[in-house]
């Protein structure tokens, strides 16, 4: 399943390269790109893709904490 997310308040594209890097090393997902241009995350996976975002929320707040991503 490939689900693509749309970012609020993403300020920086070294933020969304680190964004990028750890959420790929999340088991479960095959593969995630997070655009800092686009203000788009898509995250490829064929597990619950709720529990994966549980994990990557919590990712994104720590490095990015007044962005949202919009489910």
């Amino acid at each position: 399943m490939k689900k693509i997310f749309k970012l609020e308040d993403l300020d920086c594209a070294n933020c969304a390269a680190k964004m990028e890097e750890k959420i790929n090393k999340i088991d479960g997902v095959k593969s995630a790109s997070v655009s800092f241009v686009t203000q788009k995350m898509t995250i490829e996976t064929d597990d619950d893709i709720d529990e994966i975002m549980k994990k990557v929320v919590k990712i994104c707040k720590k490095i990015e904490p007044d962005m949202s991503i919009i489910m």
